[in-house]
């Protein structure tokens, strides 16, 4: 897998989700809310918590701790919902995703950014653009176009379709 053009440098939200911190890039990033009501959409992918209203749009919103097989989110004091805008090739669709906590916006360097490793990950590494290094520490950046395949975001336009 390609990794970020090394001279490239690109600003990164980062969050946590079960201790681990993760980066998505913030040009993906629409807004972060707060953990808002969310309604349970039937049929839907374990994953798929429901769905919001964000200023009249229907937006689904995933339990990326569930797509990663970590234990479900639990609602705390810091617990949040990114909103993100994925490519799935002919259009945008716009979902929430949860997180544990944001953390900070900050910028990585190309030359700091390793590829996603073969094993010992909990991932599958096609949803990785790498792991960024920031000083002895290390952040597994999610290609969030990527993250959810075509099959995930049929089913998640479905049900935004549904429940509208």
């Amino acid at each position: 897998m390609a990794h970020a053009d090394a001279t490239e440098t690109r600003q990164y939200l980062t969050f946590t989700l079960a201790g681990e911190v993760f980066g998505v890039d913030v040009a993906k990033v629409r807004e972060i809310l707060e953990w808002s009501s969310i309604t349970k959409v039937p049929q839907t992918p374990e994953f798929m918590r429901g769905v919001i209203n964000l200023r009249g749009s229907v937006v689904p919103v995933i339990d990326l701790r569930q797509k990663f097989g970590m234990p479900e989110t639990e609602r705390s004091i810091n617990t949040c919902i990114i909103v993100v805008e994925v490519e799935t090739g002919a259009e945008t669709l716009v979902l929430g995703m949860l997180a544990d906590s944001v953390q900070e916006v900050f910028e990585l360097e190309g030359v700091n950014i390793e590829p996603a490793p073969r094993i010992g990950t909990k991932l599958d590494t096609s949803f990785l653009k790498g792991m960024g290094k920031r000083g002895d520490a290390f952040l597994i950046i999610l290609d969030i176009d990527r993250v959810f395949g075509g099959d995930d975001l049929a089913g998640l336009a479905a049900a935004g379709e549904a429940a509208a």
